[in-house]
């Protein structure tokens, strides 16, 4: 998401390459570069080539990255994590589309991630790292089938599984979203009128209650964390959006202010969210600051007492971001949301960066609090088996439209579109 040139268009950087390395005149160059993008999965490509890369989703960041790599044709192609960011079945297509062009190219791979049904899928041979140091290797199906190490089973053994926690079914409505509408214009010509609209979310509606999880799946791009940024008044959006017996909507930055300690944020990125040039402490005491007027003695109470809940050593509180894991920073950003003793939390693929192992700790660490503290959650995520193992009810969802949704467990059994049976299908190779 970092490696692209925020001032450059999109297609200027795809072209660039195809200039350097193959001295392509732009126009045939620019035509090369759409066709990669349609490769990779990437919807309206003549339009996206002429984007900037905030404008596009963390998926498809992703895509254009990968077109970026393969559109040279490389022998050797180190892929580190190319697929964290997509969901199952734009993953699929990109998996498909790299042994393809493997086959094609006689290309090698040599493939980084810490997700386990894609090493199943694509690798040849397998090789398990721990601390730096090598600990098993060998033909893909042996160590699946039969691994040796601990580390190996233990990996293998760290699928999430398990069921949501129980809820009250009677519990009142905590959010209610009605024909909620998020559109981008779309501006042309001299005066800059508005020609057309991205619609990123129509008419989006459901009803989450206290306690409970709503699941929100999709491929990238579908508005997943667009409804998320709306209901948190992040964005500009049209339609009705309660919480309790309070319209929100309409609300002014001022008006909204009381709302906003009862609803917070996890974000993706445990990198990006977290400020670099702020201690642990500050980081997580900074929502008190602004909400309430404790003394700094209590505040530093209330900062180690939630680091123990999430699992962090209080002792480390002054020491920076970066002196901390990817799980170790999820952990923080948790308990920034937690301090502030929220109703209800957005987590916005909140483990999708995350190791096996590691994603098994943060999910059980959720489920924990939300047991604990009746918390509520509308969890964004692409991985189905995650949102099987957290969430009671889900939501699927394609170009900005609901396109089935129901009781998780039921709709896991019996899916019934087309696309949600190909996302469960995907999710249970």
């Amino acid at each position: 998401m970092v490696s692209l040139n925020p001032l450059h268009k999109i297609g200027k950087q795809l072209v660039e390459t195809l200039a350097v390395h193959r001295g392509m005149r732009q126009s045939k160059a620019e035509q090369y570069a759409v066709s990669w993008l349609e490769k990779v999965g990437i919807r309206n490509p003549e339009q996206k080539i002429s984007a900037y890369p905030h404008e596009l989703s963390g998926g498809e960041r992703q895509r254009v990255m990968i077109a970026m790599a393969l559109i040279n044709e490389p022998e050797l192609l180190i892929a580190d994590e190319p697929t964290t960011a997509l969901d199952v079945s734009v993953q699929a297509q990109i998996l498909d589309l790299l042994k393809d062009l493997q086959k094609e190219l006689g290309m090698a791979m040599l493939f980084i991630t810490h997700d386990l049904s894609i090493v199943r899928r694509i690798a040849d041979r397998v090789a398990v790292m721990q601390n730096g140091q090598l600990v098993e290797v060998g033909e893909c199906l042996r160590v699946f089938n039969s691994p040796e190490h601990a580390y190996t089973k233990k990996l293998i053994e760290s699928d999430p599984r398990g069921l949501p926690v129980d809820v009250d079914e009677s519990a009142p409505a905590l959010l209610t979203v009605d024909k909620l509408k998020v559109w981008f214009p779309i501006t042309g010509g001299i005066f800059k009128r508005v020609v057309s609209h991205v619609k990123a979310v129509t008419d989006m509606s459901f009803s989450l209650k206290q306690g409970h999880s709503i699941g929100l799946v999709g491929e990238s791009g579908s508005g997943k964390s667009t409804t998320g940024m709306a209901i948190l008044k992040l964005v500009s959006s049209e339609g009705d959006i309660r919480y309790r017996e309070h319209a929100i909507d309409a609300l002014d930055r001022k008006a909204m202010l009381p709302f906003r300690s009862k609803m917070q944020v996890v974000f993706q990125d445990p990198f990006s969210a977290l400020n670099p040039r702020m201690s642990v402490a500050q980081v997580i005491g900074e929502g008190l600051r602004v909400h309430t007027d404790h003394d700094e003695v209590t505040l530093d109470q209330m900062i180690c007492d939630v680091m123990r809940e999430v699992d962090l050593d209080p002792e480390s509180r002054h020491r920076y971001p970066n002196e901390f894991s990817g799980g170790q920073r999820q952990r923080i950003a948790i308990a920034r949301a937690l301090i502030l003793q929220p109703e209800f939390i957005l987590l916005d693929e909140p483990t999708s960066s995350l190791d096996r192992t590691v994603q098994a700790q943060v999910l059980d660490l959720l489920k924990s609090l939300q047991e604990k503290h009746g918390l509520t959650y509308l969890f964004i995520s692409h991985d189905l088996n995650v949102v099987k193992s957290l969430c009671h009810y889900t939501i699927v969802m394609k170009s900005g439209e609901i396109i089935e949704q129901g009781e998780t467990q039921q709709m896991f059994a019996t899916p019934k579109q087309p696309y949600t049976q190909e996302l469960v299908a995907l999710s249970s190779f």
